[in-house]
């Protein structure tokens, strides 16, 4: 295994991770907003085409009807939300490697490097939960014909004077079950290819760009293999009406199960996996970026 850099700055990894995530955002959000539409949109009828018959379908109804403001649709809530939930998100995961070091040039295994991941995911639940209620019911609304929402803003203040802090914060646990181990696969293969692809004798801070495009898209796959289900569930729960599924994730898994098969827990899986790879070698790349600025202007932070 290549040796990590050291000391590990959790600080430096709070303002990196933050830009990381804005590019994340801008390169990945059209796709998510289709990987969602796919994922809530109604069973069709007996004899009625789906609205949408797969993920290209989605993308040409979505850019002809809307153009391509309607692929960017709730994009608010993630960029208000993403830049700190990365924060947080890199910095959680700076965090976990610290915490297991006995000393500061210990080099972490993979498996400790995984659970410094999931970590990280436990950290990100508490901005991620009400930024994705908002941003799937945003995302929705185009494809349903109904405008209740204004915006971002709007639906979060019409789902507090609905339901309280429990109607924004609706789909929590979906949320802790999909990001805590998509979190740990995330970073433990993004780690471990940086390693992979890092030339003997070199250090794994000079990585060139298209190795760390590479690390960070496939590390954005490997994470969404993990995440899908979870994530088909939790953008349907978020999305029902209040009271549809009183069990929570129970009812809704049994009701996609029943209906649709095992095979409607990957609805999206192109989208996803479209998306998954770009936004994933941008948020990346953009961490490093922002990490050897920080390393240049502030060495001792």
């Amino acid at each position: 295994m290549a040796k990590q850099p050291q000391p590990i700055s959790p600080l430096k990894n709070f303002f990196a991770g933050g830009f990381g995530g804005v590019c994340l955002v801008f390169v990945g959000h059209p796709l998510d907003t289709i990987k969602v539409r796919l994922q809530t949109q109604p069973k069709p009828q007996p004899g009625q085409a789906p609205l949408y018959s797969g993920t290209f379908d989605c993308f040409r109804k979505t850019l002809v009807g809307e153009g391509v403001k309607g692929l960017y649709r709730g994009m608010a809530a993630p960029i208000i939300g993403v830049t700190p939930m990365f924060a947080v998100c890199f910095f959680g995961f700076g965090l976990g490697k610290r915490l297991q070091q006995r000393k500061p040039d210990d080099v972490l295994t993979y498996p400790q490097l995984f659970a410094a991941g999931m970590l990280s995911g436990v950290f990100t639940t508490v901005i991620m939960a009400p930024g994705e209620r908002i941003k799937c019911l945003l995302q929705i609304q185009a494809a349903t014909g109904e405008t209740k929402y204004s915006g971002s803003l709007d639906c979060a203040k019409q789902l507090y004077r609905e339901a309280g802090i429990r109607g924004v914060y609706k789909g929590t646990v979906l949320t802790l079950m999909r990001d805590v181990p998509a979190s740990g696969m995330y970073f433990m293969t993004y780690e471990w290819l940086k390693n992979i692809l890092t030339p003997e004798g070199k250090s794994v801070s000079d990585l060139s760009v298209p190795r760390i495009l590479f690390a960070g898209g496939l590390a954005g796959i490997f994470n969404w293999a993990v995440a899908i289900p979870p994530d088909v569930l939790k953008s349907r729960f978020q999305t029902a009406p209040a009271g549809k599924y009183p069990n929570g994730f129970r009812d809704v898994l049994r009701e996609l199960i029943r209906e649709e098969g095992v095979a409607s827990l990957y609805k999206g899986f192109t989208a996803v996996m479209i998306r998954a790879f770009p936004a994933n070698a941008a948020c990346f790349l953009g961490f490093e970026v922002a990490m050897k600025f920080l390393n240049w202007v502030a060495p001792g932070l």
